[in-house]
């Protein structure tokens, strides 16, 4: 796994495991593709509507910007699904549990207290998913962002996730 390039920041960071987690779960990627407009595309998820109505919550307690990075949410328009710059960084929840969380050498990552499952994506782009909540949240930098700032840029997210998604185990 390539290592992040990042500004230094009072937060904190560690890895847990260095193994590569491989393309296992890639279906559900949210593509980030540029269109007539500029604004990013992502996959909407379909949880049910408990996870809804947090992911709900959780979009209302987002913050306008991330990293630097002025809120343009994705399209569809949805309150599952949330983005920053461009390119940009996707947001999505309530997407079912990824292939990713039963692989032994998942790589984790905590960021501010908040366990992540770490994935490389091709061309340098990374996936984070939250473990232990309700409800699944993922997050993907582009790899702009990634060699930029790294996980960096969730720090942002993390308050707001805390805040609107319980800690437990999603279904």
């Amino acid at each position: 796994m390539n290592s992040f390039r990042h500004r230094p920041r009072p937060r904190a960071l560690r890895v847990r495991s260095f193994a590569c987690a491989g393309v296992a779960g890639l279906l559900f990627l949210a593509p980030a593709c540029s269109s007539a407009d500029d604004r990013a595309e992502a996959a909407v998820p379909s949880p049910d509507e408990e996870v809804a109505g947090l992911c709900r919550d959780l979009d209302e307690a987002l913050p306008g910007k991330v990293d630097g990075r002025d809120r343009t949410d994705p399209e569809p328009a949805s309150d599952l699904t949330a983005g920053w710059g461009s390119p940009a960084i996707i947001l999505r929840c309530g997407i079912p549990r990824p292939a990713v969380m039963s692989d032994p050498d998942q790589v984790t990552a905590e960021i501010d207290g908040m366990a992540w499952v770490v994935e490389e994506l091709d061309g340098g782009a990374y996936r984070f998913t939250t473990g232990l909540r309700r409800a699944y949240v993922e997050v993907t930098l582009p790899a702009e962002v990634a060699e930029e700032t790294g996980s960096f840029a969730l720090v942002d997210l993390v308050p707001a996730i805390e805040r609107t998604i319980p800690e437990e185990l999603a279904d």
